[in-house]
């Protein structure tokens, strides 16, 4: 089963590599040592070697060779760990013949070799080849030794290089665990304190004193998102108390009027006037729910369909159409200025030209010109809607995309706008890829918006004109929040 503790899982990996080094230094410690006894043995072969080889020179003739086998047996002990012999055609030369008999050599020439007795123990063998000298013919001397001494000397290195890792893999493991608990003590710090975190106290954040370099970054990553989550929780909560309070109205009107039409009998005019009342009500509500909703597609981070490249100038001219009456009667003027081009989804421009204009008519001063100015940027195109008006507050400017905000806090003229054009403009901006912009100065707002530019290979030559009537194939609802 896996574990799911960061110390235990780094103790282990301490141990998986303790254990790859500690394999790898053990192997090579054996195969050293092994090396090394065998050369000891081999340094101790070669001397017997040369010891017997010059009690040979001695025992040319059979009186002196008999001397030389009573040596040999003297040199070799009882327990079976060291042979001395000689091989040689004439049996009265042969020395050693109990050995020479069982033993299997895998080498009969001179130099080292090995051999092995039928029960199973194994012998180091060194040979040298003598030639013949006055009655002696040509001989050829070995000494074996035992290989047991060896093998043991092997098999407790083996078993105390395994025992002494296996320790020091347990070793390097807790060590590993301890020393990954005491490093990892800031973030069960950090835990505790984010166990005590609570919706009702969002001003809680993590501690970032005291703490390593590698959790300084998650910490201040992660009370900046509490930062975010404080901020969209308040903005939730006015917005759910703008959003009661914009329902509570046309309810409230709708119940009241009701109600005091069914407290007693009325004509059928009484009764179809409080109907009418009611639908606009209820028209008002629809176009709450609809603006709502086409916010929340903004909100889930969706793009601009059926994207057509159009000239901002035609397309601003034919949505200005639906609101050239309205400024007639205001006594305003409308002046688009300016071209370029765009891919926009028609509709959604149309509703936020529609609802800028409607900003405009709102809060522009009687008898003025409302501007729309058209430019063809490096990087975008934007669309900016001028009109004079009462100078904004910096502080109150900024606030003007957000749903439901008014710059009059008595909410004058809440029957006819419920708060959400702007922010509607800004949803439609979002949907394209562009943003919005807003600025109050010298007696002159404006507000506007920035879509991505398309290249023109042939800009038109378009003079200033009062925009032109142009048939309009839908109306979109439009609604405002002031300046």
């Amino acid at each position: 089963m896996t574990t799911r503790s960061i110390a235990a899982r780094l103790g282990l990996m301490f141990g998986l590599a303790a254990t790859v080094v500690l394999a790898i230094l053990a192997v090579s410690l054996f195969l050293f040592q092994s090396y090394e006894l065998q050369r000891h043995k081999r340094e101790e072969l070669s001397a017997r070697l040369v010891i017997i080889e010059r009690l040979s020179h001695q025992a040319s003739d059979l009186k002196h060779w008999a001397y030389f086998r009573d040596k040999l047996a003297d040199f070799t002990p009882e327990d079976g760990s060291l042979y001395f012999a000689v091989e040689s055609a004439d049996p009265r030369f042969r020395v050693g013949e109990r050995f020479l008999d069982q033993a299997t050599f895998d080498e009969h020439g001179e130099g080292f070799g090995n051999a092995i007795l039928p029960n199973g123990q194994r012998y180091l063998t060194v040979a040298h080849v003598l030639p013949p000298e006055g009655d002696r013919p040509a001989v050829r001397l070995m000494v074996a030794a035992g290989q047991r001494d060896i093998e043991s000397a092997e098999w407790l290195l083996a078993v105390g290089i395994v025992v002494l890792s296996l320790v020091a893999i347990a070793a390097v493991s807790a060590t590993g665990w301890w020393i990954a608990r005491r490093g990892l003590a800031p973030v069960d710090r950090l835990s505790e304190y984010a166990r005590r975190l609570d919706a009702r106290d969002l001003t809680l954040r993590l501690p970032a004193d005291d703490l390593p370099t590698e959790l300084d970054g998650l910490v201040v990553s992660l009370n900046e998102a509490l930062a975010r989550l404080q901020r969209a929780y308040e903005q939730l909560n006015a917005f759910n108390a703008d959003v009661a309070h914009e329902l509570r109205t046309p309810l409230g009107n709708m119940i009241g009027e009701t109600q005091v039409t069914l407290s007693r009998a009325r004509s059928t005019e009484a009764l179809v006037s409080t109907l009418q009342s009611n639908l606009e009500e209820l028209e008002r509500l629809r176009n709450i729910i609809n603006s709502m909703l086409f916010l929340a597609r903004a909100d889930r981070g969706e793009t601009a369909r059926d994207l057509v490249e159009v000239s901002l100038h035609e397309a601003t001219t034919k949505s200005a159409e639906f609101m050239e009456m309205l400024m007639e009667d205001a006594g305003l003027e409308l002046r688009i200025v300016g071209d370029a081009r765009a891919c926009v989804e028609q509709s959604l421009y149309a509703r936020a030209i529609t609802n800028l204009l409607d900003n405009a008519l709102r809060h522009g001063a009687a008898g003025s010109t409302v501007h729309v100015d058209i430019a063809d940027g490096p990087d975008a195109v934007s669309v900016t809607v001028r009109n004079q008006a009462t100078l904004i507050p910096p502080d109150k400017l900024a606030h003007l995309f957000d749903r439901f905000y008014r710059a009059d806090p008595s909410r004058t003229g809440s029957d006819q706008n419920h708060g959400l054009g702007l922010a509607i403009v800004k949803a439609v901006a979002q949907l394209h890829g562009g943003s919005v912009f807003a600025e109050s100065r010298q007696g002159e707002v404006a507000i506007g918006l920035r879509l991505p530019r398309v290249p023109r290979t042939d800009p038109p030559s378009r003079p200033d004109r009062p925009a032109a009537r142009a048939a309009r194939d839908s109306a979109l609802p439009s609604a405002q929040p002031s300046h």
